[in-house]
């Protein structure tokens, strides 16, 4: 009887350090220094269809946008009241005033950047004959204002995925056109909505 005691025991106790092993794992997971670059969902959401004004390209995605805080560093100029005394040999008395000092020292901010990604499905209607592509063209407006373009195109029948990304975009537009193998040639739909920063 003692011995088939001693064996319950003995179970007992491996359960026990099975089952803490995975705890004690958790534990220090948890307990990681956190970085001190983080990000979150910002945004995500899908896009069109926008179609070329002859119907026969069509483009549809989605876009989402982390937002990921940083350290910024700089320098930053502060002005200091100092006392400065000096001592008259003459008089033998010290005398003493409070100077104003500027100085400059590096300090840091909590900012952010958005980084986004974009995903399309470009669909061709007519891919045969002349023009026979389908062309979506991205314009991506940055916060500082200035500009870029992305192009895609598909040829075939099948439809085609496409993606890009890069980081702080304020406005990110389409414009679905149809083609040859070199560019756009026609049937533009204008520029359409797929990202506004808020």
């Amino acid at each position: 009887m003692r011995f088939v005691s001693r064996i319950l025991i003995g179970v007992a106790a491996t359960t026990v350090v099975a089952v803490g092993a995975p705890a004690a794992a958790t534990a220090t997971t948890v307990t990681t220094a956190t970085p001190a670059t983080t990000s979150s969902s910002f945004y995500d959401a899908s896009w069109g269809p926008y179609f070329s004004s002859d119907h026969k390209a069509k483009a549809e995605g989605h876009v989402s946008v982390d937002k990921k805080r940083f350290k910024f560093w700089h320098w930053k100029t502060f002005f200091v009241k100092t006392k400065v005394c000096t001592f008259d040999k003459k008089t033998h008395k010290k005398h003493c005033e409070f100077v104003v000092k500027k100085i400059k020292k590096r300090v840091w901010e909590w900012r952010f950047s958005y980084f986004f990604t974009v995903d399309s499905t470009l669909t061709n209607y007519k891919w045969w004959g002349h023009n026979k592509c389908a062309w979506e063209t991205f314009k991506v407006v940055g916060s500082d204002g200035h500009a870029s373009f992305k192009s895609f195109s598909t040829c075939g029948r099948h439809p085609e995925e496409f993606s890009f990304s890069g980081k702080d975009a304020a406005h990110i537009f389409v414009d679905v056109s149809r083609g040859n193998r070199h560019g756009p040639t026609g049937f533009h739909s204008g520029w359409q909505d797929v990202y506004h920063a808020a």
